[in-house]
Order: structure tokens, then C-alpha cells, then sequence
């Protein structure tokens, strides 16, 4: 490969990883992004206000329900709703976004507790964003990993950024891989998407450059003989490295791994990164 030819492929990663990073960015700051969320709100059997939200909200075994105050109202799937709205159980990590003037209200399930987290476009943390430092990518930390399926998908307790609260995901495999010549391993979970992968993860840098409790990296649906992209330039922050009114599931213990990961996204400047 001539000098050239390097030359010119690293410029075309480097850009493919900034559209990249754009992208992640622009979803995180957008009106009713994450940084938009003004609270963490755990809903029981007792009817509760909240100050961001209208109505008084609890659930139960049949879901969650709100009463509406009179000239209250919320759109739900498009249609506006007035008065007590029944949402229906929700499935674990799912969830119903309700408009509300230029608010929404979204009602979710974590760690089997039914939750409410209003996101406000003019919420301070959104308003003051000013981008998420990261390493300069190189493509060095792109390793080819291999794909090894469990038997059958195995459930995996993992904790939350919330203490005391836990997830459950059904881990399909876990991925190998060698880079700085050791060999290395991270159980996958489902990620969103026919056979993508989500892995959970900490290493040397966590708490030092990277957020201490984790980082998420999305690898692509393997190929036919389990050949999979490990990119550790697009490994990115959760929510919770920006906020404490999130949920964010923890990496399984053999996710930590002993090498010094200095690629993808560093401690938010919310958390005193630079």
C-alpha cells in the first residue's frame, strides 16, 4: 500500500467517522433527546403531580394510568386524549411517548418498575450542550472479531446507574477478538435491528479519559462464517454519563476489559470531562 493510498483512506475513515459522530450527537441533543429529560419520576399504586408533567399518574397491574386535570390534555398515536387515559401494561424496556404542548412525556419500563421521564426542549442541560469530546479515530482500533453463538441464548442480570435497580437481557453469544495481541472477549446483546449486537463495556481508561460506569458499542449482524467489525472508534456514551435521571444498564463483569480502550467517546464535559 503506498503512502498515498493510506493517506487517502485514512481521510475517508476519518470522515465517515465525523458524519458518524455528527449523527450521535444531533440524536442526543435533539428537542426531545436525552438531554432534554427534566425528571426521573417512579410511579406506584398512589396517584402523584409531578412538576413537569400535567395529571396525576400511577400504575398498577393493568399499566399506567393518568387523570387529566379539566383544559388538560396529552396526544397519544396522534390522537388527543382528555380526562383518565389507561396506557396498558408496557413490555420491559418499552414505552409510549405522549405529546404535551412542545413536551414529551414518555412512559417506560425499566428494570420492571414503570417509570416517567419528561423531556422539555429548554431544559438546561440540552440548551447548554456544547458536543462530547472524543479520541481522534484511527483506524487501529477497528479489529475483525469473531461471532460464537451460545446454544441458546443466555439470560444475563446485569446492574443500572440507578442503585438497586437491574436488567435482564437474553445474551445470544459473545465476540473474540485480539488487539494488542491479546485475545479478548465481550458477551453480546440483542442490538436493535435484525442480528445486530450491543456490547456493554469497560476498560483501562474508564474513569480516567472514558465515563467510569460504561460505554455501548453497536457491531453489525456477523457474517455468514461469523466475521464481525469491532469498532472501538465509535464506542459511545450512554445516557447516563450525561445525566442521573437515566436508567442505564451496567456491562456484565466479564465486559471489563484490562486494556486501555483510547478510542470513541471521553467523559462528557457534564461530568467534568474535557
Amino acid at each position: 500500500m503506498t503512502t498515498e493510498a493510506t493517506s487517502t483512506e485514512l481521510h475517508a475513515f476519518t470522515e465517515s467517522w465525523r458524519e458518524w459522530h455528527r449523527a450521535q450527537e444531533a440524536r442526543l441533543a435533539a428537542p426531545h433527546g436525552f438531554l432534554a429529560v427534566t425528571g426521573l419520576h417512579w410511579l406506584d399504586d398512589r396517584p402523584q403531580r409531578f412538576p413537569d408533567a400535567p395529571g396525576a399518574w400511577h400504575t398498577g397491574a393493568e399499566g399506567v394510568v393518568v387523570a387529566l386535570d379539566d383544559g388538560e390534555e396529552l396526544v397519544v398515536d396522534g390522537t388527543p386524549v382528555r380526562g383518565e387515559h389507561r396506557f396498558g401494561a408496557l413490555p420491559e424496556r418499552g414505552g409510549v411517548d405522549a405529546i404535551w404542548g412542545d413536551a414529551v412525556i414518555e412512559i417506560a419500563r425499566r428494570g420492571g418498575h414503570d417509570i416517567l421521564r419528561p423531556r422539555h426542549p429548554d431544559a438546561p442541560l440540552r440548551t447548554a450542550f456544547s458536543g462530547t469530546p472524543a479520541y481522534a479515530p484511527h483506524p487501529r482500533w477497528a479489529v475483525t472479531g469473531r461471532y460464537i453463538p451460545f446454544d441458546t441464548p443466555r439470560p444475563t442480570t446485569v446492574g443500572a446507574a440507578v442503585e438497586g435497580l437491574e436488567h435482564v437481557y437474553d445474551a445470544p453469544g459473545r465476540i473474540e477478538f485480539t488487539l494488542d495481541g491479546r485475545t479478548l472477549s465481550l458477551t453480546a446483546f440483542p442490538g436493535g435491528g435484525a442480528g445486530r449486537l450491543m456490547v456493554l463495556f469497560t476498560d483501562a481508561t474508564s474513569g480516567v479519559t472514558t465515563y467510569a460506569a460504561n460505554r455501548s458499542l453497536i457491531v453489525e449482524p456477523p457474517a455468514a462464517d461469523g466475521t464481525v467489525l469491532v469498532d472501538f472508534n465509535r464506542a459511545t456514551n450512554l445516557p447516563c454519563a450525561y445525566t442521573d435521571l437515566a436508567t442505564c444498564p451496567l456491562p456484565p463483569a466479564e465486559n471489563r476489559l484490562p486494556v486501555a480502550v483510547e478510542a470513541g467517546q471521553k467523559i462528557p464535559r457534564e461530568r467534568g470531562g474535557s
